[in-house]
């Protein structure tokens, strides 16, 4: 029979406890419209004139985020719902 210390058991313990209490993410798709929201706004933003034009790391990586969604719905034969598309 193996011996585990206590020590590490604890650790393996607390290690899965973290691994069931992380969200769970479906697909995404809350990421992608939170993105969406955000490019738009930064376009929104920049077209009025009111806002400071910035091309920062995060609004780049919401649009390669949407980026990858769109080619990855141009794949797809169904919805999120499971409809047919065509």
């Amino acid at each position: 029979m193996m011996s585990v210390s206590p020590k590490l058991a604890a650790r393996l313990v607390v290690a899965s406890l973290a691994a069931m209490a992380l969200p769970a993410r479906a697909d995404g798709r809350a990421e992608l419209y939170t993105c969406q929201a955000k490019v738009d706004h930064a376009a929104q933003s920049a077209q009025a004139g009111t806002g400071i034009q910035r091309d920062d790391a995060a609004l780049q990586r919401c649009r390669q985020i949407i980026r990858d969604w769109t080619l990855r719905d141009s794949r797809m034969s169904v919805d999120e719902h499971g409809r047919p598309l065509r």
